[in-house]
C-alpha cells in the first residue's frame, strides 16, 4: 500500500514495544484488522509529540503504514474527528467490544459493514445509559458478517415466524425452536428475539435474555479462554 494513502481506522488496543515504540492491534475501513509498530512513538511523547496520545483506543483517526508481513510500520497518523466520550459502564463496554474484533476478526479482511457497525457501537454507547442495545447491534452484526449468525426470526424446526408470545430455545447454529414450558433451560420470550432481530430498544427482562443469548451464540467462537474485558465489567460491579 502507498504510505500516502490514509485510511479511516481506529485502534483497539496497543502495548509498549521496545524502548520508544508501540505495537498498535487497529480496525481499518479497507484492510481490516492490522498489527502496526508505531515507531518511536513514547520517545515522541516526551519531547512533547501528541502522536502517542493521539494512537489511542475509540479515537477516529486517519493511518498509512508500510511494510509486509503480519506486523507493519505505522508511517502516518492523524486524527478524523472528535472521539466519542465513554465513561463508566459504556468504557468497560467499549473494551469488550475491541475484544470481540481482536478475537473473532481475522487479519487483513477489510469489512466495511463491521467497520460502520464498530463506529455505531461506539456512538451508541456514548450516547446514553442503555449499553445493552447497541452491544446486542453489534454482536449480531458481527456474527452475521463471520457468517456465524443463525436465524431468529423463524422457528428453526417448524418454519413458522417467530412469535413474541411464545418461548424458544435458540441453537447457536439452527437458531431458535420452541419449547412447551417456560422454564426449559436456556428458554426465553419471543418478544426479545423479534426485538433483536428488529434492532429495537432492549431493556429489563428482554435486555438480560438477549445478553444471554448472545453469550451463548459468542461461546463456540471465543474458545475457553475468558474475555478479560468481562473479567473487569464484573469486578468493576462487584461491591
Amino acid at each position: 500500500m502507498n504510505r500516502d494513502a490514509l485510511q479511516p481506522a481506529y485502534v483497539l488496543h496497543r502495548r509498549d514495544y521496545g524502548d520508544t515504540s508501540l505495537l498498535l492491534e487497529v480496525l481499518t475501513a479497507g484492510s481490516g484488522r492490522m498489527a502496526l509498530v508505531a515507531k518511536g512513538a513514547r520517545r515522541a511523547r516526551r519531547a512533547g509529540s501528541s502522536q502517542a496520545a493521539l494512537l489511542q483506543p475509540f479515537v477516529p483517526l486517519l493511518l498509512a503504514w508500510r511494510g509486509r508481513g503480519e506486523v507493519q510500520t505505522l508511517t502516518r497518523a492523524e486524527p478524523a474527528g472528535r472521539a466519542p466520550v465513554l465513561v463508566g459502564d459504556a468504557l468497560y463496554c467499549g473494551f469488550y467490544v475491541n475484544e470481540l474484533l481482536t478475537r473473532l476478526l481475522g487479519r487483513h479482511d477489510g469489512d466495511q459493514v463491521i467497520f460502520a457497525a464498530y463506529q455505531g457501537a461506539l456512538a451508541g454507547l456514548a450516547a446514553g445509559t442503555d449499553v445493552d442495545t447497541p452491544l446486542r447491534c453489534f454482536e449480531l452484526t458481527l456474527l452475521g458478517q463471520l457468517g456465524y449468525r443463525p436465524p431468529l426470526d423463524r422457528d428453526a424446526d417448524s418454519g413458522d415466524p417467530i412469535r413474541a408470545d411464545l418461548r424458544y430455545v435458540c441453537d447457536p447454529e439452527r437458531g431458535p425452536v420452541a419449547v412447551a414450558t417456560a422454564d426449559a433451560p436456556a428458554a426465553m420470550s419471543g418478544g426479545t428475539l423479534l426485538a433483536l432481530q428488529a434492532g429495537a430498544v432492549l431493556a429489563g427482562a428482554q435486555a438480560r435474555e438477549a445478553r444471554d443469548l448472545m453469550r451463548r451464540l459468542l461461546a463456540p467462537h471465543l474458545g475457553e479462554r475468558p474475555l478479560r474485558s468481562r473479567a473487569l465489567f464484573a469486578a468493576r460491579r462487584r461491591p
